[in-house]
């Protein structure tokens, strides 16, 4: 596996242990289909969550969230739909959002952890 690739998965599990700490549920984990990839779904409460999750050792090239961009979210949105057609008891009775988690620094499991929630 490419470091990179070492290093999302590192944030993606430290942003699970996040929302859960947080009391989300974790739903789902990097489900895939040929339009793309959730990182994470998670719900709580009345919610169902989809999360972007974003590492990088630093903001060299920018802050992680400056890569969601208008595309990216609407790819989300069309993939957020796809996972409710494919799991249509989780989504019942609940609102759909977005979100977004930021992890920046040299080691996901420390790095400064930031939570956007509801991306429009």
């Amino acid at each position: 596996m490419a470091a990179k690739d070492v290093l999302g998965r590192a944030g993606e599990e430290r942003a699970a242990r996040y929302l859960e700490q947080c009391g989300y549920a974790v739903l789902d984990r990097n489900w895939r289909i040929s339009e793309g990839e959730i990182d994470l779904v998670v719900a709580r409460r009345g919610e169902l969550v989809i999360v972007e999750v974003k590492t990088r050792r630093g903001e060299a090239y920018g802050h992680p969230f400056e890569a969601i961009d208008g595309r990216k979210r609407s790819r989300l949105w069309r993939l957020a739909v796809a996972w409710i057609a494919a799991h249509p008891g989780e989504a019942q009775g609940r609102r759909l959002r977005l979100d977004a988690i930021a992890i920046i620094g040299p080691d996901p499991a420390t790095g400064a952890l930031e939570h956007l929630e509801d991306l429009r």
